[in-house]
């Protein structure tokens, strides 16, 4: 009898535990579907802050003031504001001058739009900022989580606040004209009116003493040997495309668009070489505008024949960087249809106020040609490109032997190294490359629980001390003359645990099975998807980001319209073209505990030599990062032989043609830690496939259950 009330107690106890359980994890659902699942902002107690959090109220107060005034608006009073993340050309990396909605929100990510009312402010980003934005926004914020499930997007939440309907402001040169028609389709018979202001709010109130300065640097032109081609023959080449969509002229706004095709380069942007411009062109002429005085040096203006007497149909007439307004008024009278970009993956095209600027029926709304012209890489290009990453992998190398050799040398004298003091490292190993212009973008270091945000930036509030009990992501990138690199290393400088073994493990095998694959040329971007995410899906995990993004050619880090994601409409409709330039960079990320990504830039290449039977080219990638893996963090018997006979290779590489270089550097520690880390792996017989509980799978029942 005793027994069966011990029995029952147990069975109530348990049935209790999980009731509390599923209220509890309804309710978090409930939180965060309406973005008020905040770190450290409950309402009851005072819970520590996030040592990187902002207090944007007084901001936030003063904008409200600002929104109610007709006066300052030059237009009735707005009940609601839109801060975008971009600059008028809508760019992905911005300077600190124009970081409005970090101003107004302290978040400080890339991504991100941020809505404020008279009574609310909400910010949406993606999963590589989740938890960074968390962090850095004060409590009275409102966090929507974009990737999960049923989040409401910008404009349903915008519908719910104001049923009875409103008037929401938006500064029409910091939106594209794709997210203006999205949001004006999605609020269409809600009563809710988007206003184009001719006024930028932000600015009014943000602080000049408290504002970054305009950039306005010399711009320069990208020689021949390292471009591939004149600016001339890449004119005649988008002219013909223009021409065959239809048009006989083109606005081209964005910054990496104008850099390709004049191969004019600059650094008014951070982290990426390009000059503050606008072209305009048609069948006999090309306009830049800009700041002419960034043109006076490095020969850019004999080069672009502006200083010519008798113009030619490929001589570049300059104007000042604000004409580009009056002209596109009166310009687009001449034609018959004007090409202006639309949206392409993460090009957002050109904003609402270039489409206002010219008549709606001398439009034509389209996709770059640019894009396409310039994400297939010529040969010239692409040899710059595996030689940029050979310099680069040769830096990394010889820095990581430095950062390693610091450690053995710390734990003697108890001397700390930071993630900022890493970066600092990186960054300055890269710069020493011959032909180097810096990072291209800014390095990320991230140290256990900092290393699960994806995206993790070191600041001064932030930045952790480095031990030898976790992980350490180090993802960073250069911008060298012949190309543009990006890589992501995961270091442990201890001895890592087995949770952490095998979910580096598991990401490795998903960055071997991406690299290997070969394909009929007409295989979707998101099929492939598959393979890097393929070992951690057995076990319930997943990241929240794109596997892969095109990489530029001494341009973006980031370049459309090549993105790898499984659930992404846009890779759905693309495919791989020889010439291409992508990123593979599978990850696991674990909140309070650490992260694990590798990243490797691949270049699409065609086998010829394959059957075509099927009456299609096959491709596959060549991997031209050549940085060594973490051999500590490898569980070699949970790789097939086909893998470790992959890594055998990939490690013959790096010491033939990394080696090399590092001995032609007489970086000789480069070297030898470079020779330490890929040594041969004995290819014997191992386990197949995974054993479905594994340590990392009971972990994340335990955080379901407990989170």
């Amino acid at each position: 009898m005793q027994g069966l009330v011990m029995d029952c107690v147990k069975k109530l106890t348990i049935f209790g535990f999980y009731s509390i359980l599923t209220l509890t994890i309804a309710y978090d659902e409930e939180l965060l579907l309406k973005g008020r699942l905040r770190k450290a902002c409950s309402t009851r107690g005072n819970a520590i802050q996030p040592t990187r959090r902002v207090d944007t109220t007084q901001r936030l107060s003063t904008l409200r003031e600002k929104m109610q005034s007709e006066v300052v608006l030059g237009t009735q009073p707005i009940q609601g504001y839109i801060v975008t993340s971009s600059d008028e050309h809508q760019s992905v990396e911005i300077e600190e001058y124009e970081r409005r909605r970090e101003y107004i929100s302290g978040f400080s990510g890339s991504y991100g739009d941020a809505i404020i009312t008279l009574d609310k402010a909400a910010l949406w980003t993606d999963g590589r900022y989740h938890l960074q934005a968390d962090e850095e926004m004060h409590c009275h914020w409102l966090l929507f989580r974009e990737g999960l499930r049923n989040i409401p997007t910008r404009s349903h939440w915008l519908k719910s606040e104001f049923p009875n309907g409103a008037r929401v402001g938006v500064n029409p040169k910091l939106i594209s004209e794709y997210m203006w028609n999205k949001l004006s389709s999605e609020l269409s018979g809600s009563g809710i009116e988007l206003i184009a202001l001719n006024v930028s709010l932000i600015d009014v109130i943000w602080p000049t003493s408290e504002r970054g300065e305009k950039r306005s640097k010399d711009a320069f032109i990208l020689d021949v040997k390292f471009a591939g081609k004149n600016y001339t023959i890449k004119l005649e080449e988008t002219r013909r495309l223009v021409k065959k969509a239809g048009a006989d002229a083109m606005v081209v706004t964005s910054l990496d668009e104008v850099a390709w095709l004049l191969n004019l380069r600059g650094r008014d942007v951070p982290f990426s070489p390009f000059v503050r411009s606008y072209v305009l062109f048609d069948m006999t002429s090309i306009t830049l505008y800009v700041n002419s005085s960034q043109l006076e040096s490095f020969n850019v203006m004999s080069y672009l024949q502006a200083d010519n007497i008798f113009r030619r149909h490929d001589s570049v007439q300059l104007r000042n960087y604000s004409d580009i307004w009056a002209d596109l008024r009166t310009k687009s009278q001449l034609y018959k249809k004007i090409l202006v970009p639309s949206h392409c993956v993460y090009s957002e095209g050109a904003s609402h106020a270039i489409y206002e600027h010219i008549f709606e029926d001398r439009r034509l709304p389209k996709q770059s040609p640019i894009i396409y012209l310039k994400a297939i890489k010529n040969e010239v290009e692409r040899q710059g490109m595996r030689t940029a990453h050979i310099k680069d992998a040769a830096a990394l190398c010889d820095c990581f032997a430095y950062i390693e050799k610091y450690f053995q040398h710390r734990l003697k004298v108890e001397q700390a190294i930071t993630e900022e003091r890493i970066a600092e490292i990186v960054n300055s190993y890269r710069f020493e490359q011959n032909l180097s212009l810096g990072n291209s973008f800014r390095t990320i270091v991230g140290f256990g629980p900092n290393g699960a945000q994806p995206r993790y930036i070191p600041t001064k509030n932030t930045n952790a001390v480095i031990y030898t009990n976790s992980t350490v992501v180090v993802e960073s990138g250069g911008q060298y003359y012949e190309g543009t690199t990006d890589v992501t290393r995961t270091l442990h400088f201890g001895t890592p645990d087995d949770i952490m073994v095998e979910a580096y493990t598991r990401v490795l095998i998903g960055n071997i099975k991406f690299s290997s694959l070969t394909f009929p040329n007409n295989t979707k971007m998101a099929d492939a998807d598959v393979l890097a995410r393929r070992h951690l899906w057995e076990i319930g995990l997943d990241y929240l980001h794109e596997t892969g993004h095109g990489v530029g050619s001494f341009l973006g880090v980031r370049e459309s319209p090549i993105v790898v994601q499984y659930d992404l409409e846009a890779s759905a409709k693309q495919t791989f073209k020889p010439g291409y330039f992508l990123t593979n960079e599978p990850g696991y990320y674990r909140e309070g505990y650490f992260g694990v990504r590798l990243q490797n830039v691949l270049e699409v290449v065609e086998k010829p030599w394959l059957q075509r039977s099927s009456g299609h080219t096959f491709l596959g990638f060549q991997i031209i990062s050549l940085v060594p893996y973490e051999v500590k963090l490898i569980n070699f018997t949970l790789l097939t032989i086909d893998q470790k006979k992959w890594l055998n290779w990939y490690n013959e590489q790096i010491r033939q043609q990394v080696g090399a270089e590092l001995k032609r550097q007489h970086r000789m520690d480069g070297f030898y830690w470079m020779m330490r880390n890929t040594k041969y792996i004995p290819e014997t017989a191992s386990g197949d496939a995974f054993v479905p509980h594994t340590l990392l799978l009971m972990l994340n029942i335990l955080y379901f259950i407990f989170e």
